[in-house]
Order: structure tokens, then C-alpha cells, then sequence
């Protein structure tokens, strides 16, 4: 009731500022009761109008904060979006340029050698001094045979010391002995020097991580920092596989011959993917033929 008479009250107040209005016409002064009415009525103006603006600016606010939202929303998730893509895209770039390092050496070996190429994984290493091995995804299904040669892009791994169906074990040259009768020795020379060059890579040292070459002439070229890659002489070991580089080199027994200390080229810590070699002999070439 209360509301309702002053909403009368207001009515009656803005129709008395309209009459009065009309009633001034166009005198140029006002008297002092109508300058009242009408400072009074502009005060009640303003009294109403600010709270109004005020809420209308809060609604306002509000919409503009829900859509602020939103929009943040949508970028969270467009960031989200690319730090994924970002993280596969630079993953399949690593997996391309890796693979493509492969591809690269497989074609550049078959130019120089009549060598062919499985690709295996890795699926497990064994790091027991006794029987250190290396086992991979290929076996007598896929064509694999014992004493076929494994190499990386990087070097020499070892041998298929045993081949089960599925899957096969390789037997690294980080396990060469000269005193063990398991281990085949690899007949070596150096790149670009391979006429003048001659040596047997025969031991490996566990507390230097490096290999020995024996046998060496005194007259031989060989200095340090030289690429040690396979003669291919003794059939077990094809021709042009990288063993390592030269660190050293030094007088060996009896003062006849030398020796020197190879850094292998394979990364033995990170092995994950492995080539394993297929030699092409005269026999397959007449039965390709035929």
C-alpha cells in the first residue's frame, strides 16, 4: 500500500513538471516556485537514474566477464592443442630425420658393397659379463642366419650368435676376447689406406669402453684418428662396416708389431633399432637369374 501511494505520489509530481512546463511557454524568466520544481525534479532524476546506470553498467560488466571467459576458455584450449601438436610434430620430425639417416646409409652401403638390409627393434639386452647379449625382433622367419653381421648407421654392433623363430640373439663386439673361444676376431684395415693397412680387432676393455687392434705393422699407415672399418678378409665379417676410430697407437709384444686402442662407433648405451646385413653371394645372384 505504502508503494503504491508513492508511486502515485511520483506520477502526480511528474505530471505537475509536465503542466507546468506547458504553462511556461516562452517566458524567458521563471518564477521562483517553478526554478524549485523544476531543480527539484531534475534532483529526483538523478537520484534514480544513477543507481540505474550503475546496475545496467553491472549487468553490462557481467556479460562482457562471461564472454571474457569464454574466450579464455577457447585459447586454453587452442594452447593445449598446440603444445600437443608441437611436441608430435617435433617427434615425428627427430623419427623422420632418424629413419632417413638409415634410409641414407642402407642406399650409400649398397652402392659400395652388394649388401642388403633388415631393420629389427632392439627388445631386450642382456648385461651379464657371462652372456652378454643382445636379443631383436627378426629370426629364421624373416631370413636371419647365424654370424650375420648387425650394424647401426652409426658402426659395427656384432654377430646372430642364435636364431629362434621370431626372434634372434646378437652377440656384441663389446664381448671380443682373445682368450675366449666364443668370439670371432675381425679382420681390419683403415679408410682410404685399405691396401696399406692391416689389423685384428680381437679384445675389448670393460673399465675403458675401448677395443684393441693387434697385429699392426711397423710400416703401416695407420695414425690416430682414423676410421677402422672391416677388410672383409676370414668370410665372417663383410667388407666396409665401421669398427671405430683411432685413439692410440703403440709398440705391442716383443717389440714386432703394434697395437692400437679403438673407440667403437656404435652406441652401445642406446640401442634401440639394429641393421642386420644380408649378404648377396654368387650363388643367389645365379639362382636370381635363373
Amino acid at each position: 500500500m505504502r508503494n503504491r501511494r508513492m508511486f502515485v505520489l511520483m506520477i502526480v509530481f511528474i505530471l505537475f513538471v509536465a503542466v507546468m512546463g506547458f504553462s511556461i511557454g516562452d517566458r524567458k524568466k521563471l518564477t521562483w516556485p517553478e526554478n524549485f520544481a523544476l531543480d527539484s525534479s531534475a534532483f529526483v532524476q538523478e537520484w534514480f537514474y544513477r543507481p540505474a546506470g550503475y546496475i545496467s553498467g553491472v549487468f553490462h560488466d557481467l556479460a562482457n566477464l562471461h564472454a571474457i571467459y569464454k574466450e579464455n576458455e577457447e585459447l586454453r584450449k587452442v594452447a593445449a592443442a598446440y603444445a600437443r601438436d608441437s611436441i608430435k610434430y617435433n617427434f615425428m620430425d627427430a623419427e623422420i630425420n632418424r629413419l632417413y639417416e638409415k634410409l641414407h646409409f642402407t642406399e650409400r652401403q649398397k652402392q659400395l658393397y652388394n649388401y642388403d638390409y633388415k631393420f629389427a627393434h632392439v627388445v631386450a639386452v642382456n648385461n651379464d659379463p657371462y652372456s652378454e647379449t643382445i636379443r631383436i625382433n627378426l629370426g629364421s622367419v624373416d631370413g636371419i642366419k647365424p654370424n650375420m653381421v648387425v650394424v647401426t648407421e652409426k658402426g659395427l654392433v656384432g654377430l646372430v650368435n642364435r636364431v629362434d623363430p621370431f626372434y634372434s640373439s646378437v652377440m656384441p663386439i663389446t664381448k671380443l676376447s682373445e682368450t675366449s673361444p666364443d668370439t670371432k676376431a675381425i679382420a681390419a684395415t683403415v679408410l682410404g689406406k685399405e691396401t696399406q693397412s692391416f689389423g685384428i680387432v680381437d679384445n675389448y676393455n670393460s673399465d675403458t669402453g675401448k677395443l684393441t687392434m693387434s697385429k699392426i705393422s711397423e710400416h703401416d699407415p695407420l695414425t690416430k684418428g682414423d676410421t677402422i672399418i672391416t677388410s672383409g678378409l676370414g668370410n665372417v665379417f663383410p667388407r666396409g662396416m665401421v669398427i671405430g676410430t683411432v685413439d692410440s697407437s703403440q709398440v705391442g709384444d716383443f717389440g714386432l708389431t703394434y697395437t692400437a686402442t679403438i673407440t667403437p662407433a656404435a652406441d652401445f648405451d642406446h640401442l634401440t633399432e639394429v641393421l642386420v646385413v644380408i649378404q648377396h653371394t654368387e650363388a643367389d645372384s645365379g639362382a636370381g637369374a635363373k
